[in-house]
């Protein structure tokens, strides 16, 4: 059983904060404060089961790259521990768990599951023919945010464009932060990434990521009206942003990857703005 954990990443679960906190912030901004007690239960976990699902469609699509790269080459699919054939009933399976909590919710939210499921099946191939993977793996997690707002008042409005975007810009960053520790490996065996298409100007293009994110979160608590603990938020996440700045300037691998890890502290801040701001 352990080894379908570690399939599911459950060992590592960064990955379900980075995705959980934007379906937090569209729940709790649609609803203006509380979202509906069942939407925050199957949301989190739809978040839990599609982020499972999720790594396990990625190793199977990587199972013949990850052997290559010295952070993936122990994933069980490439040892040998699971078959590629499990690894893919897995996933379907746990598809099917996702979408019967989609169809807890209403139609809206259902039609628009379909968009994010095939995005999330999309994203592990995108590496092989264009070097922005990073922006439809901000596309595939951005999803939730219209599903929350569909969900939670029945529609989607333009309202929620905003807190999509901050999502896909996000994710753009710290999944190129993920992938500059991985760089140099991806190169030699024709990975494609955003951190290879930005090569030496990438801190520059983290840069201006940041600077466009700030001015997006700027703008959802303008529309949102928003009070002083979400600016205060913004400013812990500036501070964030500066601190990550400094790690990746020393250009070691392990800082790449720290910066990363260290993303869902900017995530937490900026529900923790919104939710005092909303809901207390």
């Amino acid at each position: 059983m352990n080894v379908y954990f570690r399939l599911m990443r459950f060992n590592k679960p960064i990955g379900i904060y980075l995705l959980l906190w934007p379906t937090y912030w569209a729940l709790f901004l649609s609803a203006g404060g509380w979202p509906d007690i069942d939407l925050l239960i199957i949301f989190t976990f739809g978040v839990i089961i599609t982020r499972s699902a999720g790594c396990v469609i990625n190793d199977y699509a990587d199972r013949e790259i990850d052997k290559h790269i010295t952070r993936t080459r122990d994933r069980p699919i490439t040892t040998g521990e699971i078959s590629p054939k499990a690894a893919l009933l897995l996933f379907i399976a746990l598809g099917l768990i996702a979408f019967a909590l989609v169809l807890l919710t209403n139609t809206l939210t259902i039609k628009l599951s379909f968009i994010a499921i095939a995005l999330a099946v999309l994203y592990p191939f995108t590496k092989r023919w264009t070097n922005l993977p990073q922006l439809i793996l901000g596309l595939a997690f951005a999803m939730s945010v219209p599903m929350a707002f569909s969900a939670q008042t029945g529609t989607v409005p333009a309202s929620a464009g905003w807190i999509f975007l901050a999502t896909i810009l996000w994710t753009l960053i710290y999944d190129t932060l993920y992938a500059m520790a991985d760089r140099e490996e991806d190169l030699k065996i024709g990975v494609k990434s955003t951190a290879i298409l930005f090569a030496k100007y990438d801190q520059i293009f983290i840069t201006l990521l940041q600077i466009l994110l700030m001015i997006v979160f700027i703008k959802i608590g303008n529309l949102f009206d928003l009070g002083a603990f979400y600016d205060i938020s913004l400013i812990i996440i500036l501070i964030f942003m500066i601190y990550h700045q400094l790690l990746i300037k020393k250009g070691k691998k392990s800082d790449y990857f720290k910066a990363f890890i260290n993303n869902h502290y900017i995530g937490m801040t900026l529900f923790s703005g919104i939710f005092l701001s909303t809901a207390v």
